[in-house]
């Protein structure tokens, strides 16, 4: 992808290839003020309201709208830390609230969990720049796509048709913005994460949607891996259920369409 134009197109494509609910969204942090496009909303600033980065997400690949969330802004602790927004590191007393909220039962374990929590470099970053991948004015630092099982299928066939690998990914039950963008950035590597709770409670993710992370080099990539089977009609349009004719039946039919003189069939066995 050499444009913006380029990207949003690829928006487009994704969209109308994959019969996506919602717009794809582009995702890219934000280290000066002339980074910032004139129309992002700033919800505390614009709205007088805080929100979670999970709920700026929602907004934009439903309502299309371009949103930078600040540590002003945000209004959940995992993106404050795991996007560098504030410090919260070993020896201090926010690293040990965490630490007894993460949900493990050993506390070593956990202290040990968090500390290997994905977060960027702090103060880097001064927030996070948001908006359909369609309609966005920035060039991305990756793409989120939210699909359900059998679109993730067929994206998973376009991937392994490009670049010959499959996907890795590891999984937990909470923390998907973290998982599904810092890791990304990290790694720069596709990844599959499941919506956390507060994707379904507080910004309503249906319980059939999944996550897929596309790094900004390999768009193009997916792009080329999706028309690809397209072409060759195997694409996530042109996968059809097939419908049996003349199926096995209970005996009873066979009786009825006897006596009204009309073929019979199978009987089924159960």
């Amino acid at each position: 992808m050499k444009t913006i134009n380029d990207y949003n197109q690829a928006g487009e494509y994704l969209e109308k290839i994959l019969l996506l609910r919602t717009a794809p969204i582009a995702i890219k942090l934000i280290g000066k003020d002339d980074e910032i496009p004139v129309d992002a909303i700033r919800p505390n600033k614009d709205l007088g309201k805080h929100i979670s980065l999970c709920q700026a997400m929602a907004m934009s690949r439903r309502q299309r709208v371009t949103i930078l969330m600040t540590k002003e802004d945000e209004w959940c602790w995992a993106p404050l830390v795991a996007f560098g927004l504030v410090e919260c590191v070993e020896g201090q007393k926010s690293f040990d609230v965490v630490v007894d909220h993460l949900g493990v039962a050993d506390m070593e374990a956990a202290r040990k969990m968090f500390a290997s929590f994905p977060r960027l470099e702090y103060g880097k970053y001064k927030g996070i720049l948001i908006a359909s991948l369609s309609t966005a004015r920035f060039e991305p630092d990756l793409t989120l796509i939210y699909s359900n099982p059998a679109q993730l299928r067929s994206i998973l066939f376009a991937v392994k048709n490009q670049s010959g690998q499959l996907v890795k990914s590891e999984f937990d039950a909470i923390d998907s913005c973290v998982y599904s963008i810092v890791k990304v950035i990290q790694e720069n590597q596709y990844r599959i994460t499941i919506p956390d709770p507060g994707e379904y409670e507080r910004s309503l993710a249906p319980e059939d949607e999944i996550i897929f992370s596309v790094p900004k080099d390999k768009t193009k990539e997916l792009i080329l891996g999706l028309k690809f089977f397209d072409e060759i009609k195997l694409g996530y349009t042109q996968f059809q259920m097939e419908m049996k004719s003349d199926y096995a039946r209970p005996d009873f039919y066979n009786t009825l369409f006897k006596m009204w003189d009309l073929e019979e069939g199978e009987v089924w066995k159960k």
